[in-house]
């Protein structure tokens, strides 16, 4: 219910909005016919409904996320760097979507998505050296960098909380707070190729489905179970990249110290 009425919410903005624009503009005969699709159009082709599901709207941008996200979330699972750009069309979608639902954390969150996405794009495709075939390898969290993310999630999520809860009309300022820390140490944590980011995925998930319920938003809730799912086949994957880049890493420094011996 909350999704359809965002939608309907941003539909009623655009058309007053159109019809404001409309009458500053009836003067000039030049804009009588044959003029250009504006914002206010895109904003009702996104905000349109595609199809309901259990009663509930769903909207054209929520399905443009749902096909992107699961895309992108498939891809980083096999290591593909175009899961980059895909993320951020994905990105963009959510923004929209986020805004209408009121989940103003979320939609901030995707904008920093979007430039952890660059970071991540151009880490991935940059040459460690000249007979390295890939940009960065999957490894473990230091135990530095373990402290560090968790103490940076309990501060992000209580200052993200606190800021929802007394400058907008969130409804759930918690989990929603929570979701924007935990995700942000997450996307790093895989533009890094650190396997333990699909742990903090999972949890993320686990918030976000019932949260997005919640909300009315039943595909994007419906997706972040296909996350949850892809999450589990992405640390498995991980996992066995893992073991084979340590094993040829062991192998190696064995070959070397072979080479050096007398």
């Amino acid at each position: 219910m909350s999704s359809m009425l965002a939608s309907r919410g941003i539909r009623a903005k655009s058309s007053a909005l159109r019809a404001i624009v409309s009458l500053e503009s009836s003067s000039c005969p030049a804009s009588a016919k044959g003029h250009a699709p504006t914002v206010f159009d895109l904003l009702d082709f996104f905000q349109a409904t595609a199809f309901s599901v259990l009663g509930e709207s769903v909207t054209v941008i929520e399905v443009i996320g749902f096909v992107t996200g699961a895309l992108c979330v498939w891809a980083v699972t096999r290591q593909f760097v175009w899961n980059w750009p895909v993320g951020i069309a994905n990105n963009v979608a959510f923004v929209i979507l986020f805004v209408g639902a009121g989940l103003y954390a979320d939609a901030a969150l995707q904008v920093i998505f979007a430039a952890i996405a660059v970071y991540g794009w151009i880490l991935w495709t940059r040459r460690r050296s000249a007979d390295s075939s890939i940009a960065v390898e999957v490894r473990r969290a230091t135990r530095r960098e373990g402290v560090w993310g968790a103490a940076v999630t309990v501060v992000l999520t209580a200052a993200a909380a606190v800021t929802l809860n007394t400058a907008t009309d969130s409804t759930v300022p918690l989990p929603d707070a929570f979701v924007l820390a935990a995700s942000l140490l997450a996307t790093w944590g895989q533009a890094r190729k650190i396997i333990e980011q699909w742990w903090v995925w999972i949890i993320v998930d686990m918030v976000s489905i019932p949260l997005y319920i919640s909300k009315g938003l039943w595909l994007t809730a419906i997706l972040y179970t296909g996350f949850l799912a892809l999450c589990f086949d992405g640390l498995r994957r991980w996992r066995v990249e893992l073991r084979r880049t340590s094993a040829d890493s062991h192998s190696s420094a064995v070959h070397d110290r072979q080479v050096a011996a007398p």
